[in-house]
């Protein structure tokens, strides 16, 4: 899953909606136990909308559910499955983060411990370049998931991929094959650029040593956080996700020192908002270029009648509260093309936890 997915969720706005999720389990035997669960889910919400409808008006409501998880492979799970089913869509996701066990009837779908999920993981993309089939995958620690829309996987059609080279006297061969492998992963750049836009996280690229200098020669992207060299054409994405998560790891421990340091230097420019009620109200208009916040930031809040955020909060489940305000500001500054980079607990305490550098 990845920002599209929940986009699309959130965009549905028709009664009734249903959603179901749950934790799941990766091995045996404890994803026994997984379709069991499902099942009595399934059956708390098809008895909920019974309670509201006849059989006949949610009838193909229900046909879709019955036919969504009748296709799940529990040998295939991870660690959260989310079911959004509706008269007009039916989706699942299988997710390598856990999440509560919910059945939600709605006019919208459930996406909060989506968002929650999204906004905390170690999330990144990956390019694997290749003139045989550049492919693109949403990663979630070691977790490949392959992209197969807005032109991926991308093969190297034209000359020096899968057509022949000009010959004769006068061609420099070796140049021209050069010059054609530029121009494709500067179209591989083009492409991955929507995917970036949508859903900015950092970058990971594989391949061999003159596919990656050509790709960093062209390429617009900004934060390379690995690199890993070698052929994986014939990799499957679990095995290539295995081989360069470490190094995506060690790229998200450098990200952070880098941005602690730029923190450090937009203090002494006064281009930093501290506290939350602050970095709230300064990432809804915008002005969010890069939020830091601690890993374990979590905080109910409301907004008060002159609109600034209220942090006293009595009963966190009264339906005017937010379950958590610092995942209200995640959201906000990557949906205004900002960035979040979590840092270790402790290390924004003179910020109270949370800290925004400003655009302007």
């Amino acid at each position: 899953m990845n920002r599209h997915d929940v986009h699309e969720l959130q965009d549905v706005h028709t009664y009734p909606c249903l959603t179901i999720t749950l934790p799941t389990h990766r091995t045996s035997p404890d994803n026994k136990q997984d379709p069991i669960r499902v099942k009595n889910l399934v059956t708390e919400g098809t008895n909920r909308l019974l309670g509201e409808f006849s059989k006949r008006e949610v009838g193909p409501l229900l046909d879709r559910l019955n036919e969504l998880v009748t296709a799940i492979d529990y040998e295939y799970t991870l660690d959260g499955l989310m079911l959004a089913v509706n008269r007009d869509m039916a989706r699942e996701y299988v997710l390598p983060f856990t999440l509560d066990e919910r059945v939600v009837v709605d006019e919208t779908f459930f996406t909060r411990d989506l968002v929650h999920a999204l906004n905390r993981a170690r999330r990144y993309w990956v390019l694997a370049l290749s003139e045989q089939q550049t492919r693109l995958f949403a990663a979630t620690r070691e977790h490949l998931e392959e992209i197969r829309t807005g032109g991926f996987p991308m093969r190297h059609s034209g000359p020096g991929g899968a057509t022949v080279l000009p010959g004769g006297v006068g061609v420099n061969t070796s140049a021209y094959r050069d010059e054609r492998h530029r121009q494709f992963f500067r179209d591989v750049d083009n492409a991955f650029r929507t995917f970036m836009a949508e859903d900015p996280m950092p970058l990971a690229v594989a391949g061999v040593d003159r596919y990656l200098a050509f790709f960093r020669e062209v390429s617009a992207a900004d934060e390379i956080i690995a690199t890993l060299s070698g052929n994986f054409d014939h990799l499957t994405p679990h095995d290539l996700g295995r081989r360069i998560w470490p190094y995506a790891s060690d790229g998200f421990t450098a990200r952070r020192r880098e941005v602690l340091q730029h923190l450090d230097t937009a203090v002494g420019l006064r281009r930093v908002a501290s506290t939350l009620a602050e970095v709230w109200h300064l990432a809804g208009l915008g002005r969010g270029k890069v939020l830091v916040v601690e890993e374990g930031y979590h905080q109910p809040a409301r907004v008060n009648q002159w609109g600034h955020l209220d942090l006293n909060v009595d009963d966190p489940t009264a339906p005017d509260v937010m379950d958590d305000a610092v995942d209200e500001v995640i959201t906000a500054v990557l949906d205004k093309g900002g960035q979040a980079v979590f840092v270790e607990d402790g290390e924004l305490a003179v910020h109270e936890r949370i800290a925004l550098i400003l655009r302007y």
